[in-house]
């Protein structure tokens, strides 16, 4: 809080005292320092410095004393995974996913260094990966490094698994690694993965996610001189294409304007990202391609909108064709019924904590998407209240205070989901 004396423990929402501002009585939160630390290691794109983070992870599997295996699911890309078996190993197990790499930054549009998790007079500390999603790396670990000391043993196994490449779309990390026999042998009932901060004093919890589609658009046409009227260009088309896209635009942006009941991920996002055409001012180009980034949610008809797509760029002229860059197709939903045990487990836990939850489709793409393809059950979920969304942002941080209620959260929840009990086809 602004204008606290950094030596003040603060009460937080629930009456826990935490350690508020620069530097708590005794000094810094040891889970804060070692949040801190994690995040200047350099896991950022296009050259995430992977070694280092497996020598991290490494430290931390011994601390908490959990065997650790290393599984390469694509050259040079390690999925790890430490294990803390279950007092019934047959059961299906509880996954806690996190990606170990960053998106990029522009330092010059940031405070601090964004390497150095700085860290402010209020305890905001800067870097990137603070919320994307380092802290909830952190968090994990630190759940069970308090369960194992409190003696707890848990019914059923919990799986930490820390995966590349998720922020350039997975394709070497965990969309390849759940068709892996080694993820097949993990015997997963349950997942957790990254959420969303939320600025109010809910938590945003995700079921599902919208299906990224990146589409190519051609629109050949009739070259010719830059000084005549040459019927049939590759512009006229490629504008009639443009009109169509984003006219759709126009109408999704108003229903979700004007709908009180929608979020971002129950509607389609349309941008238009990459034009491509021409070779001089004076030369009427053969062919011109058009670029989009669609974002479709689960209730969308998938055949029916390709078909809409078909039926713009037939309008638009001959010959216009598309091809996909991205094309997911998967839409599974986790379960967020009262009577799904998950779930059940999962909100019950919230409840123990009065922590009020917001269900929402995820409105971009996380590693959750192929975890639900393979059917597991997966919730999104980063315990970050009262924080504005800043992933992939400038300046992008996460208070001290509720980085350390997150830990709290994890450590209920996984106690909540590995007491699941079994369920007829286990037994």
């Amino acid at each position: 809080a602004t204008g606290v004396n950094n030596n003040t423990m603060l009460p937080d929402k629930d009456g826990e005292c935490v350690g508020g501002g620069h530097s708590p009585p005794g000094g810094e939160d040891p889970s804060v320092s070692l949040f801190r630390e994690y995040l200047r290691v350099k896991t950022v794109h296009p050259d995430p410095d992977y070694d280092a983070a497996l020598r991290f992870l490494d430290r931390m599997a011994e601390e908490l004393e959990l065997p650790m295996r290393k599984i390469e699911a694509c050259p040079g890309r390690v999925v790890t995974i430490m294990t803390w078996e279950g007092t019934n190993p047959t059961l299906k197990s509880i996954l806690l996913n996190s990606h170990t790499d960053v998106v990029p930054v522009y330092q010059e549009h940031w405070k601090y260094d964004a390497f150095s998790a700085f860290k402010d007079a209020e305890g905001n500390i800067f870097a990137r990966g603070s919320q994307d999603m380092k802290c909830v790396t952190i968090q994990y670990i630190q759940a069970i490094k308090r369960l194992k000391a409190e003696g707890r043993k848990l019914m059923r196994t919990v799986h930490l698994m820390f995966v590349p490449d998720e922020e350039v779309g997975g394709h070497k990390g965990m969309e390849t690694f759940v068709k892996h026999l080694e993820f097949q042998k993990l015997n997963i009932g349950f997942a957790l993965d990254e959420g969303l901060a939320n600025p109010g004093e809910a938590y945003t919890v995700f079921y599902g996610e919208r299906n990224p589609w990146w589409i190519t658009v051609h629109c050949p046409g009739s070259p010719g001189h830059g000084s005549r009227f040459v019927e049939n260009t590759a512009a006229e088309k490629m504008r009639r294409v443009i009109n169509s896209f984003l006219d759709f635009r126009e109408k999704e942006k108003h229903r979700l304007n004007t709908s009180e009941c929608f979020t971002l991920g129950d509607v389609t996002t349309v941008n238009m990202t990459m034009v491509k055409g021409g070779v001089a001012y004076n030369v009427i180009p053969a062919e011109m391609d058009v670029s989009f980034d669609l974002r479709i949610p689960p209730q969308v008809n998938l055949q029916e909108f390709e078909r809409q797509i078909k039926d713009w760029c037939k309008e638009a002229g001959d010959d216009v064709t598309y091809e996909f860059a991205q094309k997911h197709m998967n839409q599974n939903l986790t379960s967020t019924a009262e009577n799904d045990p998950w779930w059940r487990a999962f909100a019950a836990g919230c409840d123990d904590l009065n922590l009020t939850l917001e269900k929402e489709i995820f409105p971009a793409a996380t590693d959750s998407r192929f975890i639900r393809a393979v059917g597991i059950p997966a919730i999104g979920f980063s315990p970050m209240n009262r924080t504005p969304i800043l992933l992939h942002d400038h300046n992008e941080y996460l208070n001290e205070r509720v980085f350390l209620k997150g830990i709290s959260v994890f450590e209920r929840l996984i106690s909540t989901l590995a007491s699941v009990p079994a369920f007829p086809d286990e037994a």
